[in-house]
């Protein structure tokens, strides 16, 4: 039995408890270590779980590199890890995020009284001039650590407990890079605001989680009265696949319900969103990376692995309720970022629209649209932490989130701009960056199933790149505005975060198939699982009165 899941997960676990106990201290040597410590953790972490991603076979089993340890025996609970392809893929995309949002908050957790530690540029002064708590930037990093390992475990977990309870715990550091780590170029009021940003994201995540425990539960119940007691997800989904383990139509309803709403918080959909702008609006750049690229995700995964696998015939009987709230949450959400006047919120509320794409995708049951779905959570992935890091560099100069504020910046500070512009022309999925793969198959999956959806989506291409291109328009181009003048331009370190995100989305905008390779094995047994086949087309080829095709 290999170990190598087991290590994955680990090492960023115990990078975070020897993060969070290296000696505290005043001096920029002992903090420097620390991110030192902090950074080569996440090089290892990304290091096994590429590993991971070349040693999965798409032609081998599902679950693969599996590993499987006694926990609670007398429920039948074990720390059960397997990876399928998407799996494999979405780990890839938090071990590589996580060493760029490192780089990007490196001084985000630095005490006041250090000026060369402080965030490049004329930025502004922390709130307060003391070391009264010499452990921030431990305790920084250790949470860091701590989400991508409980993130990480999540993408690899083939135990319905075991991912339920890793599910709920990555709430706990999240929670305090939000509120005690949060964005102070908020105004005076930003640590009440701080404050009420992380109780909200705590309290709706917390309720979804309770509603999925109860699911879990009853879920339990009912398969231990059929012979099957035990939490294996492989188990369990095979079982339902063959008509083993029977559910009646109202309990996998309301069982799929337990399960999908903790998901749709978490992912989130609307009308569940409305904790994200808090957070992303509140928490350091890095921080809202960590938010919407790797945790929501999480949401997004679980859907396909559990939604779909568990309760076959629930899903396809919610799928058009679902598609339906995904479309409002795709236009509404565009809409709300088109009128925003904080950067941060304009970003939270994008993110919203392109979840609504995401899981749109999912529940048109269509190997298109999942395979989109799929990529389109990496590509997203990418494509915001560049977009919202640059971002969070061009506030930490200028001290402010309000657009109003900003004009002319790419004047002074062209790299800044430029790669600002690159993370805008991918949000709304210009072609040869990889968001638009991902978009086009999604929508062509879900309008050969739902050509009305998927017709009327299409409007939140259009209102993408009036957002993107708004913002970009309003703070980078036209006339230097006063307190713009003094921002200098990217250094090295932002550089070296900027380059592999944007190198990334070229790359996987021009050449995506080694994401889809990964991916559609485990989308087409995701399919087959729920009985569905991609529609036939519309329109057949017609045949020559020779017999041939034309």
């Amino acid at each position: 039995m290999s170990a190598l899941l087991s290590a994955t997960c680990a090492v960023p676990a115990a990078g975070a408890v020897l993060t969070a106990a290296l000696p505290a201290g005043s001096t920029g040597a002992r903090r420097r270590t620390t991110k030192a410590v902090a950074l080569g953790v996440s090089a290892v972490t990304l290091a096994l779980a590429a590993v991971v991603a070349t040693q999965f076979d798409p032609h081998g089993d599902r679950y693969q590199l599996t590993e499987s340890y006694s926990w609670i025996r007398s429920f039948g609970i074990s720390f059960s890890l397997g990876v399928d392809g998407i799996g494999a893929v979405l780990a890839l995309l938090t071990a590589v995020l996580v060493p760029m949002v490192m780089l990007a908050s490196w001084h985000d957790a630095d005490p006041p009284s250090s000026p060369a530690d402080r965030p490049e540029g004329p930025g502004p002064a922390r709130p307060d001039g003391t070391f009264e708590n010499r452990r921030r930037t431990q305790a920084f990093f250790a949470l860091i650590l701590a989400v991508e390992a409980m993130v990480i475990v999540s993408f690899y977990a083939t135990d319905v407990f075991v991912f339920y309870v890793f599910f709920e715990a990555m709430l706990i550091p999240m929670y305090f890079l939000i509120g005690g780590f949060g964005d102070r170029a908020g105004g005076p009021e930003s640590a009440r605001q701080r404050s009420y940003a992380a109780v909200k994201f705590l309290l709706y995540n917390l309720l979804g989680g309770l509603v999925m425990l109860a699911a879990v539960i009853a879920f339990y119940v009912i398969a231990q009265d059929q012979g099957f007691g035990t939490f294996d997800l492989q188990t369990l989904t095979s079982a339902v696949a063959d008509g083993r383990l029977q559910l009646s139509g109202t309990a996998e309803k309301a069982l799929f319900l337990g399960f999908f709403f903790a998901f749709a918080v978490k992912a989130p959909l609307w009308p569940l969103h409305t904790w994200l702008p808090n957070a992303m609006g509140e928490a350091t750049a890095g921080t809202a990376v960590l938010i919407t690229a790797v945790v929501d995700k999480v949401g997004t995964f679980a859907m396909l692995r559990f939604c779909l696998g568990l309760f076959p015939h629930a899903s396809k009987t919610f799928a058009p309720a679902i598609l339906v709230l995904s479309l409002i949450g795709i236009i509404y959400g565009a809409l709300l970022a088109v009128g925003q006047k904080d950067i941060k919120r304009l970003v939270a509320y994008a993110s919203i629209s392109h979840f609504g794409f995401i899981i749109m995708g999912i529940f048109a049951l269509t190997s298109q649209g999942q395979s989109g779905a799929t990529l389109y959570m990496v590509n997203h992935g990418l494509s915001t932490a560049a977009w919202m890091l640059v971002a969070g560099f061009l506030i930490s100069r200028r001290g402010s989130r309000l657009i109003a504020d900003y004009g002319g910046v790419q004047k002074v500070a062209p790299v800044l701009a430029g790669t600002f512009l690159i993370g805008s022309l991918a949000t709304l999925s210009l072609p040869g960056l990889a968001p638009f793969v991902s978009e086009f198959l999604v929508l062509v999956g879900t309008f050969t199933r739902y050509p009305a959806i998927g017709i009327v989506a299409t409007l939140g291409i259009v209102l993408a790149a009036l957002y993107a291109l708004l913002l970009y328009q309003r703070t980078m181009t036209g006339p230097v505005k006063e307190g713009v003048h003094a921002i200098p331009d990217l250094k090295v370190r932002e550089l070296a975060v900027v380059a592999p995100l944007v190198a990334l989305t070229v790359l996987l905008g021009v050449y995506p198939k080694p994401l889809t390779d990964l991916v559609n094995p485990s989308v087409n047994a995701t399919l087959s699982q729920v009985h569905e086949t991609d529609p036939a087309p519309a329109h057949p080829v017609a045949a020559t009165p020779g017999g041939e095709q034309k």
